[in-house]
């Protein structure tokens, strides 16, 4: 690439040490290269100049042409507003600044005329235009950007006030592809442009950020997001590759005694055939000799501790040691007291690794580990820690590995010589496409039966008015025996939203339910680690009916006698949250419920994410809808893996391009695994640049 491209953006016309510096740290751009590949996410049709009587709506966008007056300052010092009236020949509206009051102030001048642009909203029942863009009309001379389709760029409180709004954004991009126009290289092969009827890189470039028309947006939209997919996908796949050829993992041939005495005589369940099939597959990964990478999907209950704890015997059959990593302490110790009962009385020593361990039974603990009379190791971040040495890990679980960073995981896998076995777990569903393009690199195994004897838990949605009914309900399944969470979304009262918060629920139950003939438990994020586990551990011995709580008991908890999950302002939690939540009953023979409360007022999201709880358990569905109406986010702490950082491909709404370029991916690197052929060579040049500057996660998953 021509070395213009690298040309560090502090020396392009606009820009400067100020504004370079802002640049790179709100939106990570450096060189003319990164300016160039940042994109509109929006497009506006400015041709039409509306008039003021026109607006009638606060869901359009609108552009006016006229003159401001009667500017002020009102409010207080820190509720200080501005106001100015605009005009022309068919009505006035008004326009208000909360922000850079005292730029916008000096700005504005009531002898010369303004074009404003923006959404309308409505206040007292007339409409307003908040924050407009504005700009003076200056007779003869042409729009820098274009008077027709305007891109529209994110940007920052911080570029706005320095004059880098989007605007300002796309006036430096009108300089910069002025300067670089004639360079730009293609950076596709011809056989994939001319194949797939793709637009050449320099037509894509120019109409994606400056469009002759809208019938050429799409098709420069896609030529970006295809070569944007496709490298990514060659990435992971050659990643792949080089896992299962190049890096060395340990040999378990022997399924020895601990496995089938526990299979034998310790199995708490018959195992479902999902189970037996994802066995078989570690089973398979452990007997090639190469290091396996497998990712093991499952809903919450459905038994992957099972097939974690079976997988690690086989490793201790083999003679080397296992360890479990999980983000927190309850989760930790949650699967700690789960394989010690699991295990029973079996020879297996299994320790318990965390923040809270002390001191002397740290040192203990670490002697045992390396002399290798530790089997397996349970613990948090602190498995991790220098002082941690194993004696020979040979089989690693990560569970719920979103949580974690991707250093933090490089750690663990350098405990030994050869790279331990890998099983990665998680119970929050992944979309398909967030699965083929982060976690292309892994095998996958999905756990999609229940244990036999689970019954799906049923989903209701209910609004205030039957609060009375849901008591009255509360108080037949403690009658029965059964427990109930409580699930709260704020510990203390927001002054933004009209929520219940969780002191106020608390003290309501009470009332509704009080002693001596109920008991209720409380947890938050607050609480002292040994007050949160102390109420934990009442409501998990039965000691408490009603375990009042925010989100802390998403993971960790497992009270198969709990029975009702009911979830307070329901409509502010997203997707995923709501089923982890969910999961957390329904984890016994009896019917389970999970009763969704809301208000009146509901927005059309929030509507739509209860009925879609209302209507399926299925996890996986739960994900895909989660992802289309999020997006990808931090769903699953994936800007961890540098992989989600697209620059225009979006995971939700672009699921044929990834597949279609994962397939196109494949073909390529079957003829040519090296990309060494003439004809890929553009391809092996961009897939450097995107792993430039990356560190080489793909030899530790």
């Amino acid at each position: 690439m021509h070395n213009l491209f690298e040309t560090e953006i502090t020396y392009l016309k606009g820009v400067g040490p100020k504004k370079a510096g802002l640049l790179s740290k709100e939106l990570g751009i450096y060189k003319y290269y990164d300016l160039l590949h940042y994109y509109p996410f929006r497009y506006v049709d400015k041709s039409k100049i509306h008039k003021v009587r026109e607006v009638v709506s606060d869901s359009a966008y609108f552009q006016l042409k006229g003159r401001i007056s009667n500017i002020r300052t009102s409010g207080e010092k820190r509720t200080k507003y501005l106001t100015a009236d605009f005009s022309d020949n068919t009505g006035t509206i008004q326009l208000v600044w909360f922000r850079g009051i005292t730029w916008i102030k000096k700005y504005l001048s009531m002898e010369k005329e303004y074009k404003i642009f923006g959404k309308p909203s409505v206040f007292q029942n007339r409409y307003n235009f908040v924050h407009p863009e504005i700009e003076e009309v200056v007779p003869g001379q042409e729009d820098v950007v274009g008077e027709r389709l305007e891109g529209i760029y994110s940007t920052t409180e911080k570029l706005k006030n320095s004059g880098l709004g989007s605007r300002g954004i796309a006036r430096l991009m009108k300089t910069l592809l002025n300067i670089v126009e004639p360079y730009i290289p293609e950076t596709l092969p011809e056989y994939i442009i001319n194949g797939h009827k793709l637009l050449g890189m320099k037509q894509a470039l120019i109409n994606v950020h400056f469009p002759a028309n809208v019938s050429l947006i799409e098709p420069a939209r896609y030529r970006l997001k295809f070569e944007e997919l496709l490298l990514v996908n060659l990435q992971i796949l050659y990643e792949k590759a080089y896992l299962k050829e190049k890096v060395k993992g340990h040999l378990f041939e022997n399924v020895g005694e601990n496995f089938l005495n526990f299979y034998n005589n310790h199995l708490p369940f018959e195992l479902t055939g999902a189970q037996k099939r994802v066995i078989k597959e570690i089973r398979k990964d452990m007997k090639t000799g190469r290091q396996m990478n497998r990712l093991l999907q499952g809903d919450v209950g459905s038994g992957k501790t099972l097939v974690a704890l079976m997988s690690m015997l086989i490793a201790i059959d083999n003679g080397y040691q296992t360890a479990l990593m999980a983000p927190t302490e309850i989760l930790a110790m949650q699967h700690y007291k789960t394989i010690k009962k699991m295990l029973g009385d079996m020879p297996v020593k299994v320790a318990l690794l965390t923040g809270s361990t002390k001191a002397a039974q740290r040192k203990s603990l670490h002697a045992e580990l390396k002399a290798g009379e530790t089997h397996i190791l349970i613990g948090t971040h602190a498995l991790i820690e220098d002082a941690v040495q194993f004696n020979n890990l040979g089989f690693v679980v990560i569970d719920e590995q979103h949580r974690f960073g991707v250093a933090q995981r490089a750690r663990l896998w350098k405990k030994n010589v050869i790279p331990p076995h890998v099983l990665v777990m998680t119970a929050t569903p992944i979309p398909r496409t967030l699965a083929m393009t982060v976690y292309g690199n892994l095998d996958v195994s999905k756990i999609d039966e229940l244990p036999p004897g689970r019954k799906p838990v049923k989903t209701v949605h209910l609004t205030e008015s039957k609060r009375l009914q849901v008591i009255g309900f509360m108080r037949d399944q403690i009658k029965k025996g059964r427990q109930i969470y409580v699930v709260y979304p704020l510990i203390e009262e927001s002054e933004n939203f009209d929520l219940k918060n969780l002191m106020e629920g608390y003290e309501a139950i009470v009332r509704e339910f009080p002693l001596p003939d109920y008991q209720v438990s409380i947890v938050h994020g607050k609480m002292k680690p040994e007050d949160k586990e102390y109420e934990m551990k009442r409501f998990a011995d039965g000691i408490t009916n009603i375990m009042v709580s925010t989100t802390v008991i998403e993971v960790g908890v497992d009270v198969p006698n709990a029975s009702v999950m009911i979830i307070e302002n329901a409509e502010r939690f997203g997707l995923s949250q709501l089923h982890q939540l969910r999961g957390r009953v329904g984890r016994g023979a009896e019917q389970s419920w999970c009763i969704l409360m809301s208000g009146y007022k509901l927005s059309n999201e929030g509507r739509k994410r209860l009925e879609i709880m209302v209507q399926t358990t299925d996890g996986f569905r739960i994900a895909e809808e989660d992802l289309k109406m999020r997006g990808p986010g931090d769903i699953h702490g994936t800007r961890q893996s540098g992989l989600l950082d697209f620059k225009i491909a979006n995971l939700a709404r672009d699921g044929e391009i990834i597949s279609y370029t994962n397939k196109l991916a494949e073909k390529i690197l079957e003829e040519d695994p090296k990309l060494s052929l003439d004809k890929n060579l553009l391809l092996k040049a961009g897939l450097e640049r995107l792993i430039k500057d990356k560190p080489d996660w793909a030899k530790i998953s």
